[in-house]
């Protein structure tokens, strides 16, 4: 049993040294750009997240239980961050858009792994993901609010 969870610990670690390489800063661009942006800019922000995370969101896993709820979270973040390295060995520096979308990436896979419980041992990247995760949310929040004003339009 304690063989396990040095396991686990290991790879949080692990996990952590490697946001902390490639998705930490990109995130907190990303986040001080949101706290920085005024009301009518803060819904690009909104958008860019909650597009990301929709496309990483696995499809197959569709369970129901708190252990798969860590396993989609943990699925969902190595996603962002396959998303976030290939978007950044494709995006030149000088594209304001493209950057913007590869910081919202890193901003998502920082969110995915808080939930997924990767950060329990280092309380920098926790508050940085908790950041994360309460944009993530509002960004939800925004949209599925923008979505149902939408289908009154329709009606």
């Amino acid at each position: 049993m304690f063989g396990w969870l040095k396991s686990k610990s290991r790879k949080r670690r692990k996990a952590v040294k490697l946001d902390r390489e490639h998705l930490e800063e990109p995130a907190r661009r990303f986040l001080t750009g949101y706290l920085k942006a005024n009301e009518s800019r803060k819904p690009h922000f909104y958008r860019a997240v909650e597009d990301v995370s929709k496309n990483c969101h696995p499809a197959e896993l569709n369970m129901e239980s708190e252990v798969d709820d860590h396993l989609i979270a943990e699925k969902t973040s190595q996603m962002a961050m396959k998303m976030f390295l290939d978007r950044k060995a494709q995006v030149h520096e000088d594209d304001r858009v493209g950057n913007f979308v590869t910081d919202a990436c890193a901003t998502v896979a920082v969110a995915y792994h808080r939930a997924a419980g990767v950060y329990v041992d280092d309380e920098e990247m926790r508050e940085l993901g908790t950041a994360a995760v309460h944009l993530l949310t509002m960004a939800t929040s925004y949209t599925n609010a923008r979505d149902v004003s939408h289908d009154d339009i329709k009606e």
